[in-house]
């Protein structure tokens, strides 16, 4: 049997979603019409409210409903010290350990060729006229231990030349995991225990 085409349009855009296959995004489409069409009803809101509302900082390239995000509008950051990492998810991994109070800039990826994600795709090119305004006295790396976010970690090395402190954190990351994983009083000791970022 078909679903009708609606139906079938509501399981497709489900399956965008990440990790959900067309059997879960056929369980979800189910679940909101035979049970809470009223929750269906909010979840579409809130997609379109977010989608039409939500863009990207100015400045460090984190969602955010202004020019500029809570954390960049902020001065009691400091402004100095900036940390780069892969996603928003990492930002809020980061500020739930307590420990870090500079400022952030999100790179929605790594550098990936395969995927197409050059240096402009991430905003590595944004990141580089920040440092050249002479702002930025150390750049902390929370990126993940994958071959790209480790390519993404060397250019960043690069950007920042002699002239800027880059660090990395250490202690407590698993090899090879996300930061989105990994609980606030491990980051925190990473952030307090991140060394300098060697020369190849």
């Amino acid at each position: 049997m078909k679903h009708s085409p609606r139906v079938e349009n509501l399981i497709e855009a489900f399956t965008c979603l990440p990790g959900v296959g067309r059997r879960s995004a056929q369980r979800m489409t189910y679940a909101l019409l035979e049970r809470d069409r009223a929750g269906g009803e909010r979840l579409a809101q809130a997609l379109s409210d977010a989608m039409q509302g939500v863009g990207q900082c100015r400045r460090c390239r984190n969602f955010a409903e202004d020019e500029l995000c809570p954390v960049c509008a902020n001065p009691k950051r400091d402004q100095q010290l900036v940390c780069v990492v892969a996603s928003p998810a990492d930002v809020l991994a980061i500020e739930q350990s307590g420990e870090y109070q500079g400022r952030y800039f999100v790179l929605m990826g790594h550098l990936s060729p395969i995927d197409g994600l050059g240096p402009s795709e991430v905003g590595l090119d944004q990141l580089e006229q920040q440092l050249a305004d002479g702002q930025v006295g150390e750049i902390i790396l929370a990126l993940g231990t994958t071959v790209e976010g480790e390519a993404t970690a060397h250019y960043v090395r690069e950007l920042a030349g002699d002239r800027i402190t880059v660090t990395r954190i250490a202690q407590g990351v698993p090899m090879g995991g996300d930061l989105e994983f990994v609980d606030g009083a491990t980051l925190a000791q990473a952030l307090r225990g991140r060394t300098p970022l060697a020369d190849e």
